[in-house]
């Protein structure tokens, strides 16, 4: 139990710049709170204690702005940043380390009985305003942006925006491309800010196609610079290499 608190905090004060101690965070969290208000009223829906279970939520909901059904299935290190006017499903499942921001709907789309609320696998970040309806699936480490209405399953690692939800890129997905590009950007002396895979940035495609032709006219003259030393010759040294006292 001890071990489920800690984890709770220190997920707090990774995720969150403004968190700057324990205490701060325990006194001072209502995403915590609702979580640890939820837990027992979970406790008590899974033992069949339905009313008692929902007078809790209901006295967590006036207290924390944050309202969680109690039949809710959430796992572990589950952060709520800010808050004020989330609204979780009765069958909505939550996974390990995922992050809901203020104003967060998961929501349902039918009055019929049964599975009617999203699932959202490990790691998911859900912004600010946004909806994810229905008995739908957001994929592992997926991101949903702020205000997007989201209401088709999210494959792993997508990034959603907009109304209705589209998926505008991928996230952590490493591919030789990019690595090379993040090469070749270290090099050049700075940073690849392009990070977001696949979004449609005009400038971030921009900035992808200039690493790209850099790195063909370096793989360029490392060819001509081999076919000179085959041919006996050397390129002279250049300038930009050289001491600036000697110059």
């Amino acid at each position: 139990m001890f071990e489920r608190l800690k984890e709770d905090i220190d997920c707090v004060l990774a995720r969150d710049p403004a968190a700057r101690n324990t205490l701060e965070v325990v006194t001072a969290y209502p995403g915590l709170h609702a979580i640890y208000m939820h837990r027992l009223s979970h406790l008590l829906w899974s033992s069949g204690f339905k009313w008692l279970a929902r007078m809790n939520s209901h006295i967590a909901r006036f207290l924390t702005g944050i309202e969680i059904h109690p039949g809710v299935t959430i796992g572990r290190r589950f952060f709520i940043d800010h808050g004020m006017g989330v609204v979780i499903g009765e069958t909505a499942e939550i996974g390990d380390n995922c992050t809901l921001y203020h104003g967060v709907t998961l929501g349902g789309t039918s009055w019929e009985k049964g599975k009617r609320h999203p699932t959202l696998k490990d790691g998911v970040v859900v912004g600010a305003g946004a909806k994810v309806l229905g008995p739908i699936i957001v994929g592992a480490n997926a991101r949903v942006g702020s205000n997007a209405v989201v209401v088709k399953n999210v494959p792993d690692n997508a990034t959603v925006v907009g109304v209705p939800g589209r998926i505008a890129g991928t996230t952590n997905v490493p591919d030789a491309a990019t690595a090379e590009r993040e090469k070749t950007a270290e090099r050049l002396g700075f940073d690849a800010y392009g990070q977001a895979r696949d979004l449609s940035d005009p400038l971030s495609q921009a900035v992808d196609s200039m690493l790209d032709h850099a790195k063909s006219v370096e793989n360029q003259l490392a060819e001509i610079h081999a076919a000179l030393h085959k041919l006996g010759l050397e390129l002279p040294k250049s300038t930009s290499s050289e001491d600036p006292g000697t110059r």
